[in-house]
């Protein structure tokens, strides 16, 4: 059973003004998640998912699907609003999304096998999609036990300025013992460091683990879910800021030993567009991937 990749791409259409402006990076107009989806079926991967909204469904199949469907079966899911449990309806005044679990929630009806969520335009390398889709090859049919891709926060930062960043503490097993999100993550006279709650700087070591949203589960993880995600509304349903994250739902699953999450390390080096003075530094780092061999002169 290969796994699946689930590519969360619903804020898409807002964050670019529309497909139409889907930002090409590659020498023959390649997006980001172009790479992703050609790293993930070289990884084993056997069908992706993309969770959009409704309203870009046609301009999202005419301009990204049909690059993929001849080298991938490919499925789309809606996010939208709306779509909250039974019982349970969206105040009119809100207007943000809920949040990237509840996108992930979005598809518990079409994933039967373990899956790896991704961000649309985040690029995570070769590498990382190798090491995750080996783990997830071994996780058919089991239960409650899940993985991320810990990349290297030095390998993570941005040129432009601070980050945040998920910065993972990990037992001795390798397993996830606590996510915080960290704001004002960047490099100082060669040390990396974050801002806390004091605005003090605390230092991190290089090779400190960080979450890029690149998760692994099987698919009993919806039920989990989907039990949370009730809760969360109860509580805070009229809170039009309150977003439901993936980190906020591994953590209630590993603190009250639910499951487990086992912190996969990988040499990739993480790179997006975070300012808009970083987009050369990604054409340039990607060209230089491809004059390594790592990747051909045209994907699909």
């Amino acid at each position: 059973m290969k796994p699946v990749l689930f590519v969360l791409a619903a804020g898409m259409g807002s964050r670019y003004g529309g497909l139409k402006q889907l930002d090409g990076v590659g020498p023959n107009g390649e997006t980001i998640m172009d790479y992703s989806v050609f790293d993930a079926i070289r990884g084993g991967f056997g069908k992706a998912v993309f969770v959009i909204r409704k309203d870009f469904e046609e301009d999202f199949r005419q301009k990204v699907l049909s690059r993929y469907e001849s080298h991938i079966p490919v499925e789309t899911v809606f996010q939208s609003l709306d779509k909250l449990p039974e019982g349970f309806t969206c105040p009119p005044e809100r207007i943000k999304p809920w949040g990237t679990n509840h996108a992930v929630l979005m598809g518990k009806d079409v994933i039967k096998e373990p899956f790896a969520v991704i961000n649309a335009d985040d690029f995570y390398g070769r590498d990382s999609f190798a090491t995750i889709g080996k783990e997830l090859a071994g996780l058919a049919g089991s239960e409650n036990v899940y993985c991320m891709v810990g990349f290297r926060v030095g390998n993570t930062l941005s040129e432009s300025g601070t980050v945040a960043r998920g910065v993972c503490e990990v037992n001795g097993e390798g397993y996830l013992t606590s996510v915080v999100e960290r704001t004002a993550v960047e490099r100082i006279d060669g040390r990396i460091c974050f801002r806390d709650e004091n605005g003090e700087n605390i230092f991190l070591e290089e090779n400190t683990p960080v979450s890029m949203n690149m998760w692994g589960f099987t698919p009993d993880y919806f039920a989990h879910s989907e039990a949370y995600f009730k809760e969360f509304l109860r509580t805070g349903m009229n809170s039009p800021k309150s977003e439901y994250f993936i980190p906020l739902m591994v953590n209630e699953l590993t603190t009250a030993g639910k499951a487990v999450v086992k912190v996969l390390d990988t040499a990739s080096k993480w790179f997006g567009v975070t300012y808009k003075e970083d987009r050369p530094g990604v054409v340039d780092k990607i060209r230089a991937l491809i004059e390594a061999g790592e990747y051909p002169q045209k994907l699909f």
